[in-house]
């Protein structure tokens, strides 16, 4: 028996996990971000994030601890701690923990991420290298068909201040045109009385999906100085992308208190929940940071790939000749007794095709 919500990954699967892995650091590497290793254990903050969905620690000295429960954080104290200037780039994979699980993002309460984060730059181009390298991770992935779509939460935040609205009506209309709920969102603009010319704006903003032609849709909404100098930026973002099948969503209205430029996130046709997400968080926990995480457990998931254990090449009798064929990077396994016909009965039922004895490698039939 394990606890609720962890759960064991056999050897095919575990052998899968570990290889996607590599292909993913691999390829962050290559654009130049290094790997950083981050502690499980953190100091308890009730202001975090997700503190209250944190398993909490107590120590010896009877310091509260909690289990990492996302990265973002970990990496802005690690840069704040070392003095690191931008631009900074770094890559972390991991387990993170939950103390319950989150049904709705489809976690349980062990799960693994991999991310990557541009620190101490803000700039479109900056805003671009994450972006095309979200989409060149899918593309690693094996997930072609995937769609990025990208929001701006500074134009639906422009909007809702507009209103002058108190913090509770705001987050109910949020989270109506978060969820793209058109009725819900006339009904209640109506009862908070707002301006019928925002109530117009604001009804837009659902609709406010689909390509680079949605820009243009968005300027003819009354917006602020600030918010026209956002869609200028994401502009200048799209055309940096010219090859990067981009999809906006200008109603994206998630963590605005948050995101202060771009957020992103990723979808294949045929499954629901997020591939990867991030976007652009300036001032949020560090002056200027931007990133995105990708869950492993649900790339897996939506990757649906079939699943079987690789048999080793060879069954050697002879160790000296093992160690020679491992070195040639051939895949063997040492036989654990010196009778021929258990040992052949073991091979062909493993699919093994090979036997090393006495200096030479015998085929299997």
């Amino acid at each position: 028996m394990i606890p609720e919500g962890t759960r064991y990954f056999l050897p095919p699967e575990a052998r899968l996990r570990r290889e996607l892995l590599e292909r993913l650091a691999r390829l962050l590497y290559s654009w130049g971000y290094e790997p950083v290793e981050l502690p499980a254990l953190e100091f308890y903050n009730p202001q975090h994030t997700l503190s209250d969905l944190a398993f909490k620690l107590v120590d010896k000295s009877g310091e509260v601890l909690m289990l990492r429960t996302e990265f973002t954080t970990a990496v802005s104290e690690l840069i704040k701690g070392q003095r690191l200037e931008g631009p900074v780039r770094v890559q972390y994979a991991g387990p993170l923990w939950f103390r319950e699980r989150d049904v709705e993002l489809g976690r349980s309460r062990e799960f693994t991420q991999v991310g990557a984060e541009l620190i101490g730059v803000s700039s479109p181009q900056a805003d671009a290298e994450i972006l095309e390298l979200a989409w060149e991770t899918l593309q690693l992935l094996g997930f072609g068909g995937a769609q990025l779509e990208v929001g701006l939460p500074a134009l639906v935040r422009d909007l809702l201040e507009a209103t002058g609205l108190d913090e509770k009506p705001k987050e109910a209309l949020r989270q109506a045109i978060q969820r793209k709920n058109s009725p819900e969102l006339e009904e209640l603009l109506a009862g908070y009385g707002v301006h019928p010319s925002l109530q117009s704006a604001l009804l837009t903003l659902p609709d406010l999906y689909g390509g680079r032609e949605v820009l243009a849709e968005a300027r003819k909404l009354p917006l602020s100085s600030r918010a026209q100098a956002d869609l200028d930026w994401l502009e200048t973002i799209l055309a940096l992308l010219p090859e990067v099948p981009l999809l906006l969503d200008l109603g994206r209205a998630r963590r605005l208190g948050f995101y202060t430029g771009i957020n992103f996130q990723a979808y294949t046709p045929d499954f629901g929940l997020p591939l990867l997400g991030g976007g652009r968080y300036d001032g949020a926990l560090l002056p200027y940071a931007a990133g995105f995480a990708v869950g492993l457990e649900r790339v897996m998931e939506a990757l649906r790939l079939p699943l079987s254990e690789v048999a080793p090449e060879v069954l050697a009798l002879d160790r000296v000749m093992a160690a020679r064929l491992r070195a040639e990077g051939k895949r063997v396994e040492l036989a654990w007794t010196n009778n021929l016909q258990d040992l052949l009965e073991y091979a062909r039922s493993r699919g093994i095709g090979w036997l090393a004895r006495e200096g030479r490698l015998e085929e299997i039939h």
